[in-house]
């Protein structure tokens, strides 16, 4: 007789636990965590053909993102470029170009979000 007056309280704990609903339990909101970081930043195509450079940049997010390539010779005398800023709307491709006189040392893009 004494156990079932120790394992009452019990049992309604337990069935008041399971009928919570699932967004209630701690464990839910323990696990939610922060939320995900808005993605960002064009997927861009760099191909390097003699002293030219060709980049086709694609921007599949919301944000705008402002492009610009940039070109290091490979001779010492070789001016590298910078290319002027271009803006990649969303849904947009872009191509952005320029070269050395003699051979391409290096091609790279730079992307900044713009506000």
């Amino acid at each position: 007789m004494r156990l079932s007056r120790c394992l009452a309280p019990l049992t309604v704990a337990v069935a008041l636990v399971l009928a919570l609903p699932y967004d209630a339990t701690p464990h839910a909101r323990a696990s939610a965590g922060p939320p995900a970081p808005s993605l960002f930043g064009a997927a861009c195509r760099t191909a390097v053909r003699g002293s030219h450079v060709e980049a086709y940049c694609h921007n599949p997010y919301a944000d705008t993102d402002r492009l610009r390539l940039h070109i290091e010779c490979a001779r010492w005398w070789d001016i590298d470029t910078d290319s002027a800023p271009v803006d990649a709307e969303p849904a947009l491709t872009v191509r952005l170009t320029g070269r050395c006189w003699k051979e391409v040392g290096s091609a790279w893009i730079s992307h900044q979000k713009v506000r």
